[in-house]
């Protein structure tokens, strides 16, 4: 499962985005409609963690492979889109192939 860069990058994708949605999804209304912020700092924290290994293994894997600058804005610009990592594993599993 982590024996490749490509791999660990889709792992890490996967948690990433799923993190990014609790926190638009769960963390931000429950702030500003419960009055509860500390959904957002707790989630927005480990998101942010997560964010930072994304971007770790995104280099691992730029690299790793030599990826075109393109390639990587792409990986990027759909880490910072709701949903986006979702949409890029499935690209990065055709490749892993």
């Amino acid at each position: 499962m982590f024996k490749t860069p490509i791999s660990r990058l889709r792992w890490i994708g996967n948690v990433e985005g799923i993190s990014y949605l609790l926190l638009l999804f769960i963390a931000m209304p429950l702030k500003y409609f419960a009055d509860m912020p500390e959904a957002v700092k707790f989630t927005g924290m480990a998101h942010g963690v997560l964010f930072v290994l994304f971007m770790i293994a995104l280099a691992h894997v730029t690299l790793v492979h030599r990826w075109s600058f393109l390639k990587v804005l792409g990986a990027v610009v759909a880490s910072l889109i709701p949903f986006g990592t979702f949409v890029l594993d499935a690209k990065l599993r055709k490749e892993e192939r």
